[in-house]
């Protein structure tokens, strides 16, 4: 879990993932799912993710995930977030960005790829209307900042959110971001551990501002969490 005081954790990347980032997209299938790896959707070397969704043919729209991977890089993410959204037929984008820069370009690279991945809807049978984020860690502040981030601040493309899932996000709530907690939000779960007040400060301050908000504290395994995230997006009428 990342405890960073920061709002973006300085991480390097190696010169062997600069390498892997560089490399072709490509597709690989397994039992649960199929990845169509590393595809494009800015110029740097990191601006990669990966399509993460069921091996079956899509007889309809689906909804779409972003899942924003914390430390490291975005395969660790694949397992514990990805297949679970997967087995519940979302598509999902998992999301590289230059996690080593200061902000705000990760969330600048996360704003592009979210656009991208709207843009590119049609292409992976994903419904526009039925994107929501993911992240943990500092991809969890990075998932808040893409929902709650106006046009105005100029870091990027807006592109419409219906939901939001925390996991340890930092809140950060200070100027500028503060100022972006602000009724008509989407709504927002987060996901903290029982000794960690921070969720409990973020939900409160958007459920004062008039937004959709809760908080599930953790004190137990995450194989656990799953049952009450979907049960919280069906209430909302997101995904199957």
């Amino acid at each position: 879990m990342d405890r960073s005081p920061n709002l973006i954790p300085s991480l390097m990347f190696p010169a062997s993932r600069l390498i892997f980032f560089s490399l072709f997209s490509s597709l690989a299938f397994c039992a649960d799912y199929q990845i169509e790896a590393n595809i494009r959707y800015g110029q740097y070397p990191e601006n990669v993710l990966d399509i993460v969704q069921s091996p079956a043919p899509a007889l309809k729209n689906r909804p779409g995930v972003i899942v924003i991977h914390g430390d490291g890089a975005k395969e660790r993410t694949i397992e514990q977030f990805c297949v679970p959204l997967v087995q519940h037929d979302f598509v999902v984008a998992n999301v590289e960005y230059r996690s080593s820069e200061p902000a705000p370009t990760p969330i600048s690279d996360v704003m592009a790829a979210a656009q991208w991945f709207h843009n590119h809807a049609a292409r992976f049978k994903v419904d526009p209307n039925q994107i929501l984020v993911l992240g943990e860690a500092s991809g969890g502040t990075l998932a808040l900042m893409l929902a709650m981030t106006p046009a105005s601040a100029g870091l990027g493309p807006v592109t419409r959110i219906v939901a939001v899932i925390n996991f340890y996000g930092v809140d950060q709530l200070e100027q500028p971001y503060a100022a972006y907690i602000r009724r008509g939000l989407p709504p927002i779960l987060s996901i903290h551990g029982d000794a960690d007040d921070q969720g409990e400060r973020l939900t409160k301050a958007l459920k004062e501002a008039g937004d959709d908000a809760e908080l599930i504290t953790v004190p137990g395994e995450m194989s656990k969490l799953w049952p009450q995230i979907f049960k919280w997006l069906k209430k909302r009428k997101i995904g199957s």
